[in-house]
């Protein structure tokens, strides 16, 4: 795998793991074009390296990843990040698929803010390990736009419904002992303990039979597939639309005024 080809993600080996980290830390590693394209592909070169039991995934700086970013969101076409007119399935169901095909345990290594996108990439990981303060949140509805790229899907599954519909619908932002109260988060430790502790879970897991360890993995994916189905074409589709209203391109405005004051 030539993973030195990647110009927004970077990897590094631990023994047989493979830490992911996500690399554009002067913007809290906001997931622009690039990235997104390259995380579909890295997904796939990861499961493939014969290196590697287990996957770690991370941000660079202070931020695990603050969701799409949201430069040009004020345009008319600008808040859709990548576009081919002949697609039938955009590039957010790509990368979902993409990280479901993940055979191996995928942990996330949440150091710091995990916003939109960057919640769903953390929650769709297989365990979530966050710093004390780390924040999660979809906040797709504050800058007018439907919760997407696949937070309709995962958060009702790891919270419950009443719940999710509560942080999706406010776009409020959960910190991460609360995260962990109603089970958003497998576990919270302090940030000068994140890395050893995940790389020891993460150790844990690469020790133990790998057959075992995958088939289970996917033994349980199967309900999260089934959410996947039934859910995510259908929320992509209605954000998508949300795109095209005005009131989605003034909250943009307003948003990235208050960025830039």
């Amino acid at each position: 795998m030539r993973f030195e080809d990647y110009q927004r993600i970077r990897f590094e080996r631990e023994e047989d793991i493979l830490v992911m980290t996500l690399n554009r830390p002067e913007k809290l590693n906001a997931v622009d074009g690039t990235m997104h394209t390259e995380l579909v592909r890295a997904f796939v070169d990861a499961e493939f390296d014969e290196a590697s039991r287990v996957v770690v995934l991370t941000g660079a700086g202070r931020g695990f990843c603050s969701g799409g970013d949201v430069g040009g969101m004020d345009s008319p076409a600008g808040s859709n990040l990548v576009r081919r007119d002949a697609e039938v399935r955009d590039e957010g169901r790509r990368l979902i698929e993409a990280m479901l095909a993940v055979e191996k345990p995928l942990i996330a290594m949440v150091n710091g803010p995990a916003v939109g996108l960057g919640a769903t990439l953390a929650l769709f990981c297989d365990i979530i390990v966050a710093a004390e303060g780390a924040v999660f949140g979809d906040r797709h509805v504050n800058v007018g736009l439907v919760a997407g790229d696949g937070g309709a899907v995962i958060w009702p599954l790891l919270v419950g419904m009443a719940k999710a519909k509560e942080f999706l619908m406010t776009g409020r932002l959960v910190p991460a002992a609360e995260a962990e109260r109603i089970g958003l988060v497998n576990r919270v430790v302090p940030a000068e303990r994140l890395r050893a502790e995940t790389m020891a879970l993460a150790r844990e897991l690469a020790a133990l039979p790998p057959y075992a360890v995958r088939a289970t993995k996917l033994a349980v994916n199967r309900q999260l597939r089934r959410a996947v189905e039934e859910v995510l074409d259908v929320s992509l589709a209605w954000e998508h639309l949300s795109m095209l209203r005005e009131d989605h391109r003034e909250a943009a405005r307003r948003f990235l005024e208050r960025r830039r004051s």
